[in-house]
């Protein structure tokens, strides 16, 4: 299923955008979706997804663009995500990388990869 980038749960900022497209190219991901969700576990109960997609399922899962960046999110996460803005930050080595801003997260671990929802 796809929809509006209006409708998505979560937007991109452009430094994500910039920072995906050139891991699609560095890393041979052309023709995939970029998977964003949500599963159970980390040390705040529920851990942000980010990964690679082939082929999204049609059942389960709604596709988007943003710019030249097409991204799944399954139904079930786009609930949690809501309200979400995906970013890129370099602050230094080890804690550079994507960082989801998610309004509904009532506290985050110190990673920012796991949260608790209100």
């Amino acid at each position: 299923m796809e929809a509006a980038i209006a409708d998505a749960p979560v937007v991109l900022t452009e430094r994500a955008i910039k920072q995906v497209l050139r891991q699609k190219e560095r890393l041979g991901k052309q023709g995939q979706f970029l998977r964003l969700g949500v599963r159970g576990g980390g040390c705040s109960g529920l851990s942000y997804v980010i990964d690679w997609e082939t082929e999204p399922d049609d059942e389960f899962d709604v596709t988007y663009a943003q710019d030249d960046v097409a991204f799944v999110i399954d139904i079930k996460s786009a609930k949690y995500l809501q309200g979400t803005v995906l970013d890129f930050d370099i602050k230094n080595l080890m804690e550079g990388g994507f960082t989801f801003q998610n309004p509904l997260a009532v506290r985050s671990c110190g990673c920012g990869t796991s949260f608790t929802l209100k």
